[in-house]
């Protein structure tokens, strides 16, 4: 465009001087034209960038590794020219992601839509924008940008895999010991009745006490006598360990990166779908790299909670797994079920986890082979398997590369 543009500024000052030699009108009549050209080209070019309405449409702010993010575009012109071409650039950082379009011609109060389907490989918290529209005159001598600043977050949680069995935690058996404390979900355990308060659900209506006292009165609910399950994710720095990798390409069907920490966080996704979906109440610890605790719950709203945690987790703790489990172990009662999920070469969480068991807690292990990750000098999983399972612990150990689904559903 900037030569084109130099050629007419060329010419038209040529044809001035020519005009100014010789006398004649037709130079004066040439020159007269370039610069209506010139003038005309630079408004049209203007226009075509002023005057549109464009909205993204994204079907929901949160995806999963290996979902699609779905989104639709629309432009409309609200000018009462033509938009001869006009470029949509999208400056989104979510991998893979390719929204940028060309529009075709758009007719005076005209319409054209788009959409774009991305498959979600990394987790995390991403932009969706902003855009720059861009467009010219029809002769190609003016380019105009224009900005538009607007943007939105997604998330993308971590993916999970199917699990169809995993260590049974205690107090699957019936008789336990009734634990007096109210919970904001149905149980077996009806505590007593209180007055309807707006936002009860209408099935805990008692309406034999409400004819009875002549209100509405609801019923409460203890804790179920099973017990509580906790799962502690080491992110520590130190029991971090990778190959190197791309950060928009994937490994294996499930966009696992060959990270220990990438697999401890699809192993902790995984499992706590698994037993919320059971409606087990279930506790989450982790430092990620600030203490982060969630009591045990169930339902939806623990599952987001938790997956939302693991798609923003870091591997920047200081605290070791021996750390984690000394510092938040000891609030736990016996007959709780605790999961640790650490691919930690050192001794001292091995110590800490026999210290659990001897406490009455029932330990769960999945222990991360560092060596498939490229780890030297430490020592290998199935050696750190052999220790705990010796010290009473349940161990899982997996691999770079196992199937996750096949080694978790494993009979312990």
């Amino acid at each position: 465009m900037p030569n084109r543009r130099n050629t007419i500024y060329t010419i038209l000052i040529i044809c001035l001087l020519a005009g100014l030699y010789t006398g004649r009108g037709l130079f004066f009549n040439i020159s007269y034209m370039l610069g209506a050209l010139l003038v005309i080209s630079l408004f049209w070019s203007w226009f075509s960038i002023n005057w549109v309405q464009i909205n993204r449409q994204t079907r929901t702010r949160r995806a999963q590794v290996g979902k699609t993010l779905d989104e639709t575009f629309t432009i409309r012109n609200n000018g009462l020219l033509p938009k001869i071409w006009l470029e949509v650039r999208d400056h989104s950082d979510v991998p893979g992601h390719r929204a940028s379009f060309v529009v075709p011609t758009l007719r005076p109060f005209g319409m054209f839509r788009w959409s774009t389907n991305t498959i979600c490989t990394v987790r995390g918290e991403y932009t969706l924008g902003p855009l720059t529209l861009i467009s010219g005159d029809p002769f190609g001598l003016y380019q105009t940008t224009r900005h538009i600043g607007a943007t939105s977050k997604i998330l993308v949680y971590p993916p999970t895999i199917p699990l169809t069995h995993f260590a049974a935690p205690i107090g699957l058996l019936s008789g336990g010991d009734a634990q007096r404390q109210r919970t904001h979900v149905t149980t077996t355990n009806a505590a007593g009745i209180r007055e309807y308060a707006p936002g009860d659900s209408f099935n805990r209506i008692h309406w034999k006490s409400s004819a009875r006292k002549d209100q509405l009165l609801v019923k409460e609910f203890d804790l179920d006598p099973l017990a509580d399950i906790w799962i502690y994710v080491d992110l520590s720095a130190t029991a971090l360990f990778e190959r190197p990798y791309t950060a928009d390409g994937s490994t294996n069907d499930l966009f696992i990166p060959p990270s220990s920490g990438e697999y401890a966080i699809v192993v902790a996704a995984s499992l706590t779908h698994y037993f919320l979906l059971k409606e087990r109440s279930l506790g989450f610890v982790t430092y990620n790299p600030a203490r982060c605790v969630f009591q045990p719950d169930r339902g939806n709203r623990q599952l987001t909670k938790i997956f939302e945690t693991l798609a923003m987790a870091r591997f920047e703790s200081e605290f070791t797994c021996e750390q984690l489990l000394a510092l938040e172990g000891h609030h736990m009662s016996r007959g709780t079920t605790l999961i640790a999920i650490s691919a930690d070469p050192s001794d001292g969480w091995l110590r800490e986890a026999s210290l659990l068991v001897r406490r009455g807690l029932r330990v769960i292990t999945v222990v991360l082979d560092p060596l498939s990750f490229g780890a030297t000098g430490v020592r290998s999983g199935e050696e750190t398997r052999l220790r705990l399972q010796s010290a009473g612990a349940v161990t899982y150990l997996v691999r770079q590369g196992d199937d996750l689904s096949a080694v978790l559903s494993q009979r312990r």
